[in-house]
């Protein structure tokens, strides 16, 4: 894909520009010219609706927000890919020689890198050395994917620069992924990097993760008179990859029961049907994130729906259906290694006080530690604004705007 900077920025386009030359300066300081480079961008993600529910091949709704991470990079022609981020002080740096995984790289972002390549030479694409600098705005922790961001903008830059720009948004979201779960070392599911890639209001049905089926929703949330808010509680989320690989493992064991890999496989009846004997066999908990993946996956995709027929008021509705099944059968709002660290459920429960009746609220992402989602009426916004971030701190509450465009080469 490649956009034209004001369409992409659109509104945001005079104050990005300022972003646009500290990427061009901070390249030629740090690698001796600006010539022969470009710029890519790619975004991070909300996710909507389908807590949970990707990994076992359910379905989701997410979105493409105007977040993002960008890039001015150029070919180079010693073998190496070498990337730096202006927010971080080390230099990435993959010999192209070597794209065997690493057991010291895991969870770096040198270990995405090495596996974006990898992947991308194993399915018979061209990868060559480059040189990139990045600054984004998709802050670490912040629940909006930045690492799916980071992986996707780095596929970007191989297929415009080897490939002629045919790496196709799934695929790309695929090769990020395998980066992510193989290298890196995170079992995560493809929404993330799914959402990133291909842009926009997008609802993702996993059934064959290896050819989703996706539809775009064509709908305007600040017409319907409301925001969308992601509230950063500022959580913790190290020590926390066994909290979230838990929930597909324990999924999975309900599945297994059935002699099926996932529970999208499952029959929804015959699960309720022999609840007594599964428990015996995985413990409670895994049949309580069954029951959400099962309910979840329905809501995910009539949310689209609703959505699509302009019917905000049920969105709404399910939203919060949704939110409260995460809290109490798929229970990711707080992490049982931490139980005194609770920010999202106290932001959960003070957004339900601020916006019952009005709005919609649910936990946002992964869950453990980190963000809330909310959709506020245009009117209640600085109301709401203030009253969270008196008890989080000022900037912790993001006003987002969906992004129709995923990863992307930039032109002016």
């Amino acid at each position: 894909m490649i956009c034209k900077f004001e369409e992409l920025y659109q509104q945001e386009a005079q104050a990005q520009r300022a972003r646009y030359e500290q990427l061009r300066s901070g390249f030629a300081k740090q690698f001796g010219s600006d010539d022969g480079g470009e710029y890519f961008s790619a975004p991070g993600r909300t996710e909507v609706g389908g807590n949970h529910t990707d990994h076992n091949h359910g379905r989701v709704l997410a979105a493409a927000v105007n977040l993002d991470i960008a890039a001015y990079a150029r070919k180079t022609d010693d073998g190496k890919v070498v990337l730096k981020s202006a927010e971080y002080p080390k230099v990435d740096v993959v010999d192209l020689n070597d794209l065997s995984r690493k057991e010291e790289e895991k969870e770096t972002s040198g270990s995405l890198l090495r596996g974006i390549c990898a992947r991308c030479k194993e399915l018979g694409y061209q990868v060559g050395g480059f040189e990139a600098y990045t600054i984004t705005r998709v802050l670490k922790g912040s629940g909006l994917s930045s690492s799916a961001a980071f992986e996707v903008l780095a596929v970007t830059i191989i297929s415009h620069l080897y490939n002629d720009d045919k790496i196709d948004p799934v695929t790309a979201a695929k090769i990020a992924q395998y980066a992510e779960n193989v290298y890196f070392g995170k079992p995560s599911g493809l929404l993330d990097q799914m959402a990133s890639s291909v842009g926009g209001f997008t609802s993702i049905d996993f059934k064959d993760p290896e050819n989703p089926i996706i539809r775009k929703v064509d709908f305007d949330i600040t017409a319907a008179g409301y925001a969308l808010c992601v509230v950063d509680t500022g959580g913790n989320h190290a020590d926390l990859t066994g909290e979230y690989a838990a929930i597909p493992a324990e999924m999975k064991q309900v599945a297994a029961f059935f002699g099926k890999d996932v529970l999208r496989d499952v029959d929804e009846k015959a699960f309720y049907e022999k609840i007594g004997e599964i428990r015996k066999q995985t413990g409670d908990r895994a049949v309580l994130r069954a029951m959400h993946f099962f309910d979840d996956d329905r809501l995910a995709a009539e949310e689209a729906q609703v959505l699509q027929n302009g019917d905000f008021e049920s969105f709404k509705q399910m939203i919060i259906t949704s939110g409260r099944s995460s809290s109490q059968r798929l229970q990711n709002v707080f992490a049982v290694v931490n139980p005194q660290e609770q920010g999202l459920s106290l932001a959960l429960a003070l957004t339900e006080r601020l916006l019952k009746g009005k709005g919609a609220w649910r936990v946002h992402g992964g869950g453990f530690a980190g963000t809330i989602q909310a959709f506020v009426p245009l009117d209640s916004l600085e109301e709401y604004r203030s009253a969270i971030e008196a008890v989080f701190g000022n900037g912790t509450c993001y006003t987002l705007s969906i992004r129709q465009a995923g990863g992307t080469k930039v032109v002016f």
